[in-house]
Order: C-alpha cells, then structure tokens, then sequence
C-alpha cells in the first residue's frame, strides 16, 4: 500500500493491462465486464458510463441471510449431547438429554436427543451434565486495549505502543473472549482502526475471535469523551473528523461518513461525559440536538445502527428522542427518559462490569475520576431497578477493557444481583443483543437455520447463573474452538 501511496496516478498505467484479473482475483466478479444496463437496473452505472459505487471495506453486513457458501465445510456432521438445553427464547432450559446436530456450520437439528436423526457417520460430542447454550454476544467492549490495576502505567504504556504492538495485543484479547463462550461482540470504539484490521483477520480466519461488529472511532465533540486529553496543542496532534471529532451538524455527518468509510459496522456517539476522561464532566450533554439527529439520520441513512454512550439523563433523553437504537451504561437515568426509550424501543446496556471492576480499585485514578466513578456508581443500582420497572429491553454489555477481557461473564450475576431473573439475563446476551446487533436472522438462539454458535457450561445456569463463568465448550458457525478433556458427570 506504501508503494502505491507515493506513485503519481499516471505511473499506475503500467498495471492496466492486468487489473481485470488483478481485480478478479481479489474481489470476485470486479473484472468481468460490466452487465448492460436495463431499465430496472438504472443504478448500475452512472450517466458517464462509470460504475455508481466502488466496493467498501469489508464491513458486516448484518442484514445479509447466511451463505453457505462462506461456512466451514464439515467432512461430517456433528451431534452434540448434553444434559440440558438453553434455546435463548424461553424461561427454562429443556432437559432430559438434549442434542444439537450441525452439518456444515449450521444448526439443523436442535432438541431431544431422542428425536434426533443425525448421518450414520455424524461425530458425537458428549458433553455430560452440561447445559447448551447459544454463544453469548457482548454489546460493549473494546478488544484493542485492557486496563490494569495501574491506571497512570496503562496511560503511559498505551501512548508509547504502536499500531501493530496494539493489533497483537488486540488478538491475544480476541482469544480470550471466544474461550469465554462469547462467540460474537460489538466493539464500540477503538483507535487507529485497529478494531477494523481484527475484525478482518478473524474473518479471513488468520487468528481466532469471536465474531466482531466494530465501531471504528468513537464520534463526539470537541472536548468530550471521544476526544484526548488536554495535552498541550504544541505537543499532541489535535484529532479531527477522520478521529470522530465533530462540532456542528454537518461536520457530525462527515464524522459518520468517515467511519464508514474505514468499514464501521455500528456507530458510536459519546452523548454525555464518561467516568475515564479527565476533561469532561461525567453526566453533561456533549452534543447539541441537531448534531445528535445528524449522526443519527446519516448512520442509518447508511444502514448503520447507533450506540449512545450516556451516563446523564439529559443527553440520554437528546439521543433517545434524536433515534438511537441502545444507550450505553444509562447512569443517571429517571422514569421519564427510561419511559420514553421504553416506548422507542431503544436498547439500556447497562455494562455493570465496568462500575463494579472500577469501584473495587477506585483509588489507584486520578481524584476528579474518583468523584465520578463514585457518582455514577452510587446512582447505577436505582436506575436500573427503575428500568426493569418501566419495561425497557435489557441488553448484555460489558465495556470489556475497563475489566480485563475473558471475565465478561461476570456481567451475569451482576445482572441477576440488580433484580433480573437468570433467564432474562441469558436471554439478553443472546437473543436481545442478536437482535440488538440486526443478527437475529443468523445467531442468537439453538434453531435450525442459525449459525452453530453453541457453548457449554457445566450444570444449571438457570440454578447457578455462575455456571456461565466456567464454559467448557466453543463453537462459532460450526467450528470448535475449546472442548473439555472429558466431559462433567
């Protein structure tokens, strides 16, 4: 890319005579020649002739049925047994002997293991007195970084460490997600793209992960959230549009345009103050409503879905009303504003984690991060009661980053400790976050015609939702990714 980066358009002609197959070659069906125009397909090609659009980076499409095609092929089926079944949709788990047949990285087959069918020749996984479960979906993480127990060493480790020492970094995180049972998350914001670039490689299965629907930069303003630190001008870059730093309708579109651009799958918007920044205040709106409906519109003028980053009441009830589709953490929420994303359909991924993992070392940051960790953690707990009071969809989000990667798990018992049932909390990070996600034509729940993401974990996990922090087995879209050395009795 460097080497064509530095060349003068016109000393790339020497490469026409082979760019049809070039083209061919990397992006199938690119060097054919164009189809003649019809009628009823006015928007092949411009009036100058010239294709209407060129191929984008490689972005989820979420809205795409599954092809076969792009899934694993079996040598032969898969039957796996267990004890119970958790589909994803229900309150109990279905038990008596339960078996999920997959055939060529679908789920064909899922229920009693007598009324199965499976090939004469299928493999059988035994996976003993377990419980099946569909692959969790975290809604909120950060796969490009990790914090520690030392938040000034995390600063000064992660303005030194380039690119690529982040990426690998990122897939080592990646790793530990999938072994987790998280076989899908949406990653809300990353920097230099690096959430992009491993999103890419898991797909072209150059390194395990879950699958990821990434965010590229976080959007928000001028001395916000999105934005760095208050270093002296002189010394550090000022971000820009391309960074997601936007002030003023128009210049908030073009901030959306950009991530997508780079292969942005969601769209994230920093609405309000964060608790990990020192140069805003946690619960303050950060947008005006007109820049708030300009990202919106524009995101999903662009098919893309939008997550608000929002402690304060006020900026929640600006994106709410400006049509955001989740609100993220949701602090300081009241009644009215929970009201109206009830009635809205708008998404609280209430990430417990990241307030939990933060209070239990909250005097290793900075004092003014102290005051707000403590204020948001103090008002967390009514808020969400008052969530579930008033019937809002709950999502299953983390902030994966804030706490290390690989625990996510522990979101759960946080969850049911808040007032959830045990199902509701499983359900939320499977078929409300597939939905969340737009993937609930793929994954999400135990059906015929999904993705096989299928995990188990030992036990009851509607008796002991702390069973999901011990998975014994992964599966993505048919592929096994851990199973036990022998299966618990």
């Amino acid at each position: 890319m460097r080497f064509f980066s530095v060349l003068p358009l016109k000393s790339l002609r020497f490469l026409a005579p082979v760019l049809p197959a070039l083209a061919s070659a990397v992006l199938p069906g690119c060097g054919a020649p164009p189809p003649a125009a019809t009628p009823s397909s006015s928007r092949t090609a411009s009036a100058e002739g010239q294709p209407a659009s060129l191929p984008r980076a490689p972005a989820v499409d979420v809205a795409a049925p599954i092809d076969p095609t792009t899934l694993p092929k079996q040598p032969r089926a898969i039957v796996l047994r267990a004890a119970r079944l958790f589909d994803g949709k229900g309150d109990k788990v279905l038990d008596g002997g339960v078996a999920v047949l997959v055939e060529n990285g679908l789920i064909t087959q899922a229920g009693k293991s007598t009324a199965m069918s499976p090939p004469g020749d299928a493999e059988v996984i035994d996976l003993g007195d377990s419980t099946l479960l569909p692959g969790f979906i975290d809604a909120h993480t950060h796969v490009s970084g990790e914090s520690s127990e030392n938040f000034f060493r995390d600063f000064f480790q992660d303005f030194h460490r380039f690119p690529a020492e982040k990426a690998l970094y990122a897939a080592s995180y990646a790793k530990k997600l999938l072994d987790a049972g998280f076989t899908t998350v949406r990653d809300l914001g990353a920097e230099e793209l690096i959430d992009v670039g491993l999103r890419n490689a898991i797909q072209a299965d150059v390194v395990p992960g879950p699958r990821m629907l990434v965010a590229a930069h976080p959007i928000g303003a001028t001395g916000g959230h999105a934005d760095q630190d208050p270093f002296p001008p002189s010394r550090v870059k000022e971000l820009g549009v391309f960074e997601g730093i936007c002030n003023g309708p128009e210049m908030c579109r073009m901030a959306v345009r950009e991530q997508v651009k780079y292969g942005a799958d969601v769209i994230k918007v920093m609405a309000s103050g964060g608790v990990l920044s020192l140069a805003d205040a946690v619960d303050t709106p950060q947008l005006t409503p007109e820049e708030l409906k300009a990202i919106a519109t524009e995101a999903h003028r662009l098919g893309k879905k939008v997550a608000a980053h929002c402690h304060g009441d006020t900026a929640a009830k600006l994106a709410v009303t400006a049509g955001v589709d989740s609100v993220e953490h949701g602090s300081f929420l009241k009644p009215a504003t929970l009201a109206l994303m009830k009635s809205k359909g708008t998404v609280l991924v209430p990430t417990f984690l990241a307030g939990a993992f933060t209070a239990g070392k909250i005097e290793k940051f900075p004092p003014a991060i102290q005051v707000k960790a403590k204020a948001a953690s103090a008002a967390h707990e009514q808020m969400f009661k008052d969530a579930m009071r008033a019937g809002v969809i709950v999502g299953f989000g983390t902030d994966s980053a804030v706490s290390p990667h690989g625990i996510n798990a522990q979101e759960f018992a946080l969850m049911t400790g808040g007032g959830m049932t045990q199902a509701a909390a499983l359900r939320a990070a499977t078929s409300v976050n597939a939905a969340l996600l737009g993937l609930q034509t793929q994954t999400g729940t135990l059906e015929k015609g999904k993705l096989a993401d299928v995990i188990a974990v030992p036990g009851n996990p509607l008796k002991e939702i702390r069973q999901t922090e011990h998975v014994a087995f992964v599966m993505r879209a048919g592929r096994i990714y851990k199973r036990p050395e022998s299966p618990p009795r």
